[in-house]
């Protein structure tokens, strides 16, 4: 569930994204190259999230 959860905020922001940003510099919106680079973050954020320790902060 969790990874369909990141799946679809990642894909959601890319898209909103790409949405923006081509209309900013007027060019038109691609659906499937917004889709190919919201796969492309996700497994980056997948692979970042990997390295990162499940450990507590320590309290201070």
């Amino acid at each position: 569930m969790r990874y369909l959860a990141t799946l679809f905020w990642t894909l959601i922001l890319v898209h909103m994204l790409m949405y923006v940003a081509g209309s900013m510099l007027g060019a038109s919106y691609d659906f499937g190259t917004a889709t190919i680079l919201g796969i492309i973050a996700f497994i980056l954020v997948m692979i970042v999230s990997a390295f990162i320790p499940e450990q507590p902060a320590e309290e201070q």
